[in-house]
């Protein structure tokens, strides 16, 4: 199978959080910045990651158009995962839909405002995980240095011991099973 490419913009940006999903060291991987355009990224009810919908559904929460900019999501585009990577991302995410391919470009780490298209450089086709339960979004924007911040903790380390959304990926990887027969 070809090495996988994804499109990650929430915990999954940290480098101990994906290497604590995937359960390997992400020696094989390659990760640049990135930026999803015409979507936007809201904090979940209740919980420590964030969710991304496309903009033509997100509006209803704003008093406002968006410029180009903020509706866009900054993230990390990842290329090399494994098969075995892709299944215990997808186990780490549930329920959540793999979209079929949005569209991202790489971007310099803490970008300045976006460029306009003809100076974005070449679009690439990669998969990203899409919130489907727009209802348990909220509003507000979510901050990846504000999960740094206060959040990040939990997710590994220690931290991560307690951390009921590892209890699957760890169960599966335990029986050295991530995906279901």
């Amino acid at each position: 199978m070809a090495p996988i490419s994804a499109f990650f913009y929430g915990t999954l940006m940290h480098p101990k959080i994906l290497t604590r999903v995937i359960h390997n060291d992400g020696s094989h991987l390659q990760i640049c910045q990135a930026v999803l355009l015409k979507y936007t990224r809201h904090k979940v009810k209740f919980a420590d990651y964030p969710g991304i919908v496309p903009y033509s559904q997100s509006h209803v929460f704003f008093d406002q158009e968006l410029d180009r900019d903020a509706c866009s999501v900054r993230g990390t585009m990842v290329t090399g995962l494994t098969k075995t990577d892709l299944q215990f991302l997808d186990i780490f995410e549930g329920d959540t839909p793999w979209s079929a391919s949005p569209t991202t470009g790489c971007s310099p780490p803490h970008p300045p405002p976006l460029p306009s298209d003809a100076d974005l450089p070449e679009a690439v086709e990669v998969d990203t995980y899409v919130f489907n339960e727009i209802g348990r979004l909220m509003s507000e924007i979510w901050d990846f240095d504000d999960f740094v911040t206060k959040n990040a903790w939990k997710w590994f380390d220690s931290g991560a011991r307690d951390n009921p959304d590892f209890t699957e990926v760890d169960r599966r990887q335990a029986e050295g099973t991530p995906v279901q027969a």
